[in-house]
């Protein structure tokens, strides 16, 4: 794809509605410096220099939208404390519609990470994977529903934090009528991501849910086949880190692979480069691109979010500037 074709795909970003149903994480950095260790423990002391709030899961899915110039509404679970309100400031901050989002009396997840200069030293989580239940499951069903009609794309990103469920896909897949539904995988559910537009699991997820490891080329090719397959989806995206991302398009009774190496210069960071991936590829196929030039495109946005440290985005501005001199154009 042209560059100049690039611009006027990017252009239609603005008028194209995303909803992102799933787990929404509150990703909480704190940033220090190690220049002891302990006396206590033969573990690292880290001075704390900074703390820092960013959106995780899916709504950094909406999030990436955003960014991208794109319209994002979220639609997931947090709780009634601290950390709930600190989500909601978030979202507000970036213009993420929270029209579809559900209170309820579980906490909202909140991942900790504690990065020592460009090091991960250690995580820790706070989360309720209760899954919704009772009338609280029917309320959140029924407000997906009535919402469908006013997307162009549905993504839903699973986190396995109890949001998504058999239930929520029967409703997306039986009331989607030609909307693109987008699905970013967790092991253990595989079973419920039937007749969906696109699916993006990494390599673990793709060999679990293929029930076939992932070693190399031909066991690669036959993954993808056995998913798109079992799950009678239309295409599969398997990321593969440092080898890029592979695409299976089912186009009749063919299947066609595309296989993209990575463009990334410098990996300081994977978080959330499936959210990436994820919307990019939504956004950049319902505005008109094929899904082969949207994998592309993806594949250069997650190449500049691993180059940054913590929960990142990429934006239209960036994706071109890599664009110029890289073999897509």
């Amino acid at each position: 794809m042209k560059l100049e074709n690039l611009q006027k795909l990017f252009k239609h970003f603005k008028n194209k509605k995303v909803l992102v149903i799933g787990d929404i994480i509150l990703d909480r950095y704190i940033f220090g410096k190690v220049s002891r260790i302990s006396p206590e423990a033969p573990v690292p002391v880290v001075e704390v220099c900074e703390e820092s709030y960013r959106l995780g899961g899916a709504a950094n899915v909406a999030n990436n939208i955003i960014a991208l110039g794109g319209n994002a509404f979220i639609s997931g679970i947090i709780g009634k404390g601290s950390a709930g309100r600190i989500v909601r400031d978030l979202l507000t901050e970036k213009g993420i519609a929270q029209d579809y989002i559900f209170e309820d009396s579980r906490k909202t997840t909140v991942k900790t990470r504690i990065i020592a200069g460009n090091q991960q030293v250690v995580r820790f989580d706070i989360e309720d994977r209760r899954r919704l239940e009772g009338k609280a499951k029917e309320l959140f069903l029924s407000m997906i529903r009535d919402a469908l009609k006013n997307f162009d794309a549905v993504i839903v990103s699973d986190y396995k934090k109890g949001v998504i469920s058999e239930e929520l896909f029967r409703t997306l897949v039986s009331h989607k009528n030609g909307i693109f539904v987008a699905v970013d995988p967790k092991i253990g559910h595989f079973r419920l991501y039937k007749n969906v537009s696109l699916i993006t699991p990494n390599i673990a997820e793709a060999s679990h849910g293929a029930e076939t490891e992932i070693k190399d080329e031909k066991t690669l090719i036959k993954a993808g086949h056995n998913l798109l397959r079992k799950l009678s989806c239309d295409s599969v995206l398997i990321t593969r880190g440092e080898e890029g991302m592979s695409l299976f398009e089912r186009k009749n009774a063919e299947v066609i692979v595309t296989h993209l190496p990575t463009v990334a210069k410098k990996v300081f960071d994977v978080t959330g480069a499936g959210d990436t991936v994820i919307a990019t590829i939504t956004l950049a196929h319902i505005s008109g691109a094929s899904l082969v030039d949207s994998a592309k495109i993806a594949n250069v946005a997650a190449g500049i979010v691993v180059g940054k440290v913590g929960t990142a985005t990429a934006t239209t501005d960036e994706i071109m500037e890599v664009w110029k001199t890289h073999p897509y154009a």
